[in-house]
């Protein structure tokens, strides 16, 4: 027990100082920029904000801080949780730490129904909704075809996951194909590849309403999922519906999925990495594991979108510097612990 007591204290305190270093994430993405900002004038404008004492302030500095960057950048940290939580949940459920939020599918959805409104001239939040639309369209269809008995066994999930993925992206091989390659083919190009440039109040709000509760959902069930390593029947002899801890897992988890996509376009690796080095700090415990995942998902977006932002004249997509950064890291993670154990 005195064990047991150390190693959670050990945990709380790896992910005390994890929220630390997002604080300070937090204060260097809203400082940098082509209009440098001091960590001191960033508090000062917040606090003026809520206080009602803007009036003196430079209304340049306050329009950087309040309406680009403080969107963006808790846009960042609810996408990055949202995406990370979402990965570990799947890993969890599948058994397999190669698994990343997109195995169902829902990416190719999203970006197919992302790709038709953008061909059709609709505007961006139609090409938001048709994105949730379909993310979620192709998550039900893998449900309908891994059902075999009035049952959905894992690998059926799987299987079915890789079919509907290849559907939709043969789908969205064809809109690219015949699209007009001086309007839509960029276009449809560029939000396939991610972006955080878009950002606005209304978008932090709509994934607040609906990746936050998801992420509460996954913290509360987090000591179930430990359960899920063991085989069904001790599961069950535990207490625990299996069946239906799986559909909560995969329902919220394509919901925050979904939703990413819609509102950013498909930001790639953070869903399979980021458990990987909560791992490498916290252990297998899924009591530490999603909470590390989030806070490092957060935390690696954040730092992501600053370089995506200031790397060049030119905004970079994110999904083309979560590869270039996220794949050797990976690698090395994987060298250092051994395929997710420590040596």
């Amino acid at each position: 027990m005195n064990t047991k007591k150390i190693l959670m204290r050990k945990i709380h305190l790896t992910v005390l100082v994890m929220s630390l270093v997002l604080i300070g994430a937090f204060f260097f993405s809203m400082c940098i920029g082509r209009y440098s900002i001091t960590p001191g004038e960033v508090i000062k404008v917040i606090v003026g904000y809520f206080t009602g004492s803007l009036d003196e302030m430079d209304p340049i500095l306050v329009n950087v801080v309040m309406q680009v960057r403080l969107p963006r950048i808790l846009l960042s940290i609810i996408i990055g949780a949202g995406l990370a939580c979402s990965g570990a949940a799947y890993q969890c459920l599948f058994g397999n730490p190669l698994v990343s939020p997109d195995i169902l599918g829902v990416s190719a959805g999203a970006g197919f129904g992302a790709a038709l409104a953008i061909l059709l001239s609709a505007g961006a939040v139609a090409v938001q909704v048709q994105a949730l639309i379909w993310g979620l369209a192709a998550v039900g269809i893998v449900l309908a075809v891994s059902r075999m008995q009035k049952k959905t066994e894992l690998y059926m999930l799987v299987l079915s996951g890789v079919i509907v993925s290849a559907l939709f992206e043969a789908f969205i091989s064809l809109i690219k194909y015949v699209a007009d390659p001086q309007d839509k083919l960029p276009a449809i190009t560029v939000w396939l590849m991610g972006s955080l440039a878009s950002a606005s109040y209304k978008k932090v709000i709509i994934a607040g309403c609906i990746i936050v509760p998801c992420i509460l959902i996954m913290f509360i069930l987090r000591w179930k999922m430990n359960i899920l390593s063991l085989n069904e029947e001790e599961a069950r002899s535990l207490g625990i519906k299996v069946g239906r801890l799986r559909l909560i897992i995969i329902v919220t988890s394509t919901l925050m999925t979904a939703v990413s996509v819609s509102l950013c376009g498909i930001i790639g690796w953070i869903g399979i990495i980021i458990p990987h080095i909560g791992r490498f700090f916290v252990g297998n415990d899924h009591r530490g594991l999603i909470p590390a995942s989030m806070i490092l998902g957060s935390t690696y977006l954040l730092l992501i979108d600053g370089i995506a932002r200031t790397m060049a004249a030119a905004e970079l997509p994110i999904s083309i510097l979560t590869s270039i950064i996220g794949a050797p890291f990976f690698a090395i993670m994987l060298r250092k612990t051994l395929g997710g154990k420590k040596r």
